[in-house]
């Protein structure tokens, strides 16, 4: 499997997936110039495209949705209440109604040879999920945008090969920055950073780990990662620190290099 970055967040998020024979994104947060400049690099097109997967509404998800779909007629993946709210969001311009497919969370589904299943999410969207992907024995997840995290996140998440895991802000940062209040207390009850998370989910044999997501305001890269490696270290039932397993922070504005397992 393929696991590539193009862009990972508060600002825009697409993330490419993919087997030998079938290749989804996950959101498409950013325009299309964007990801078909960032496909070219590791030798693909919108139409080796099979499938985006949408997590939730929000336009730093979707707001290369429309001009994508249309241009390469590619098929869209998600819950019935986000495409409600798709359908709505007019920027995107007419979608073709039948590139729509509703899916439920918590029931797999195949795109090609890809074995996809979401799972709830808490956010504030309409039914936000987010997506584990398998192919040949081989999984990857994108697990970002959750308010919090339970028994039923981390089942989801258990013996990945990689995933990239939510490091939206960071607290001080928030806390003393420009946001007025009211959105500096919304982003502090919904967003949970997956620091503790990863402590939980990290496992000998996982390739790779990313945080994403980050906010363009309240977080930088050298800091997401100092304080995820502080809190493994200090997490006793944790058996993994700095080094043991790579963690990388997934760009904002660029694509990552491609993860190939």
């Amino acid at each position: 499997m393929d696991f590539y970055s193009i862009a990972s967040g508060s600002s825009g998020n697409c993330i490419y997936i993919g087997s030998d024979k079938t290749s989804v994104l996950i959101d498409a947060g950013i325009s299309c110039k964007r990801i078909t400049d960032a496909l070219h690099l590791i030798g693909r097109t919108p139409r080796d495209i099979t499938a985006i997967l949408v997590t939730h509404e929000h336009s730093d998800h979707i707001s290369g949705l429309g001009v994508l779909s249309r241009k390469a007629h590619i098929p869209i993946y998600a819950t019935a209440a986000t495409i409600r709210q798709i359908q709505r969001y007019q920027p995107l311009g007419k979608v073709d109604e039948d590139l729509f497919h509703a899916i439920d969370a918590d029931l797999p589904f195949t795109v090609g040879d890809l074995q996809i299943e979401a799972f709830h999410i808490s956010h504030d969207a309409a039914d936000p999920v987010a997506y584990r992907v398998e192919s040949g024995g081989r999984s990857a997840a994108v697990a970002t945008d959750m308010g919090c995290f339970s028994r039923y996140t981390l089942a989801h998440l258990k013996g990945l090969d990689t995933v990239l895991v939510e490091s939206n802000h960071d607290e001080n940062m928030l806390q003393v920055g420009p946001y007025p209040y009211p959105l500096k207390r919304r982003i502090l009850s919904l967003d949970s950073s997956g620091r503790m998370l990863l402590s939980q989910i990290l496992h000998d044999n996982m390739k790779k780990a990313y945080l994403g997501h980050l906010s363009k305001t309240n977080n930088y890269d050298e800091l997401a990662y100092a304080t995820v490696m502080s809190e493994l270290a200090l997490d006793e039932q944790c058996p993994y620190k700095e080094g043991d397993i790579p963690v990388e922070v997934a760009s904002r504005d660029h694509p990552m290099e491609l993860l190939h397992f």
